[in-house]
């Protein structure tokens, strides 16, 4: 048997450990965890290891009317994950009698929920044949409030992951039926964005983007560019960042063979976009890109990072402490979330299996034609650090 087929048999018999974090206890994340992963579709997709706590898993299952279905081990007693069965494992962290009464952001929702997350990266970054690893994490929606008053400083598990992770460059991606956008900036004010926009912050999500699609089994992606301004400047009557920053980007990025357009309107790109006519849009702002997912595909649509070392997605929602409790919260995007998370870890466990087999080093080669791509526009890309 060749080399090729006893990789394609490796690929074929691969079943992913998916970590799942179960966010702000005090928000809707227990609920729509445990509501996902009652689902027998997704069951049937992997192996699933959450991290949180028991019982407001056990009360949203309550709630539901349903039976905790799931086998619960202490945290200081925790198992290699690969060795687990395959019904869902909860690792749970205690302290439920610390937790407040009120649903609402707080210092113990922000200390659990960072616990979760830094435990489930940690796994993640493993190495291979290390028996705790797990293969994607999915993390269910924190209190960026509730980190703050925690003592938290990160705006976000994204730039959270990119850190830990070590990602000198990373994306925020919106995956939803009718739309797929990435972020040039995100958590950052809109009165800052102007300032931090360089051309290496357009390319990224260009180049970022297209790798992604790749992976998602799109061969030859077609990518379109917001501008940031009205009319996309209007030929520099409304602004010069289209011409000095948005533009040479695109250029570079074209220059590396990847079919993509623009500057274009924002008010108009997303209509052609969610007709099929792009594979993916880059949006210059958090809110420039979020309002059309969202509008169109808010109870399917996933948050995932780009570029880390490790698969990460997450729910494009957050903890809704207001409907928190009452068995209302829906668990679609959670579950769209984690059938993202299967197939990215899917495509990771070939494209590594590929690599071995083939010896090139084709991340060296990627960055060698960036980097003569820049140089012979004359570009030299000044990102603050």
């Amino acid at each position: 048997m060749s080399t090729h087929d006893t990789s394609k048999q490796h690929i074929a018999r691969f079943e992913p450990v998916i970590a799942v974090t179960m966010g702000d206890p005090m928000g809707i994340g227990p609920e729509v965890v445990a509501k996902a992963l009652c689902d027998p579709a997704i069951l049937r997709l992997a192996k699933f290891v959450v991290y949180g706590q028991n019982q407001p898993l056990v009360d949203a299952a309550d709630r539901a009317g349903m039976q905790p279905f799931w086998f619960r081990i202490a945290k200081e007693n925790i198992p290699a994950t690969r060795g687990v069965a395959a019904e869902p494992v909860v690792i749970d962290y205690g302290h439920e009698d610390s937790l407040p009464q009120t649903h609402a952001p707080s210092r113990v929702g922000g200390l659990l929920s960072k616990a979760f997350v830094e435990d489930a990266i940690a796994d993640a970054l493993r190495p291979i044949g290390d028996a705790r690893r797990v293969d994607a994490v999915v993390t269910a929606p924190i209190s960026k409030e509730s980190w703050s008053v925690a003592g938290f400083k990160w705006p976000g598990h994204t730039e959270l992951f990119a850190a830990r992770c070590k990602a000198t460059r990373h994306t925020m991606l919106f995956e939803s039926p009718r739309l797929r956008v990435a972020l040039a900036t995100a958590h950052v004010p809109l009165m800052d964005i102007r300032n931090m926009l360089t051309i290496g912050r357009v390319f990224d999500p260009i180049d970022l983007g297209y790798n992604y699609c790749r992976q998602l089994g799109i061969e030859k992606p077609k990518i379109a560019v917001c501008g940031l301004n009205p009319h996309a400047g209007e030929n520099g009557l409304f602004g010069d960042e289209e011409e000095r920053v948005i533009a040479p980007a695109i250029e570079i990025a074209r220059r590396n063979g990847i079919d993509v357009r623009g500057p274009f309107p924002g008010d108009t790109i997303f209509i052609d976009a969610a007709a099929g006519k792009w594979d993916l849009v880059v949006a210059m702002y958090h809110d420039q890109g979020l309002i059309p997912v969202k509008l169109l595909g808010f109870d399917r649509a996933v948050n995932t990072t780009i570029g880390l070392s490790i698969v990460r997605t997450s729910p494009d929602h957050g903890t809704a402490f207001n409907i928190s409790g009452k068995n209302t919260a829906s668990p679609n995007s959670m579950k769209a979330a984690i059938e993202l998370a299967v197939k990215l870890a899917h495509a990771k466990f070939a494209q590594a299996a590929h690599a071995k087999d083939d010896p090139k080093d084709h991340a060296m080669k990627d960055q060698a034609a960036k980097d003569a791509a820049l140089d012979a526009l004359g570009f030299e890309d000044t990102e603050a650090e």
